[in-house]
């Protein structure tokens, strides 16, 4: 509900969160790769996985609307500006988080074992999601930008017709 108020949209919210379960599939294929168990903190990591995965997200689709609106671009034109100019925050992040998850992961210091499941799916879910949030959110923004096109010309307030003023 608080993505849908600041959209002023139900179908971009669902664009934010299209990249949710690709950040889950991966979590769980790293803590199976590395033989890990889904435990308290795993699902602590999750938690903290979807936050920047979202994140992510909104960065893409925000700075798409926006560049709509400012510059009455559609939809396809607004993602192919706004694809490169948030394509280095979103690597930023996403690298900075990996960096961030790669000394617990490692295990190094005394009781740094229950940490490692923790890391492991914040490295797992960041790499995986962070490659579809480039991928998939743009094409289901274009896809939903279809759906949102009658609504949009339903609501859009009429522009009152200026008269010219007669000549006397």
């Amino acid at each position: 509900m608080v993505l849908a108020s600041q959209f002023n949209s139900f179908i971009h919210p669902i664009t934010v969160l299209i990249a949710l379960p690709f950040s889950v599939s991966g979590a769980f294929i790293a803590l199976m790769l590395t033989g890990q168990s889904i435990n308290l903190y795993s699902m602590i990591g999750l938690i903290l996985l979807m936050g920047i995965v979202k994140k992510n997200s909104i960065l893409l689709v925000e700075f798409a609307n926006q560049k709509r609106e400012t510059d009455n671009l559609s939809a396809r034109e607004a993602m192919l500006v706004a694809g490169p100019i948030r394509l280095r925050p979103i690597l930023m992040t996403s690298v900075a988080t990996l960096a961030a998850a790669v000394p617990p992961a490692l295990a190094i210091g005394p009781g740094a074992e229950s940490r490692i499941p923790l890391s492991v799916t914040v490295l797992g879910g960041v790499t995986l999601s962070t490659f579809f949030t480039l991928l998939v959110v743009p094409c289901a923004y274009l896809i939903f930008s279809h759906l949102e096109h009658p609504f949009r010309k339903h609501h859009e307030r009429k522009q009152p017709h200026e008269t010219v003023p007669a000549a006397n």
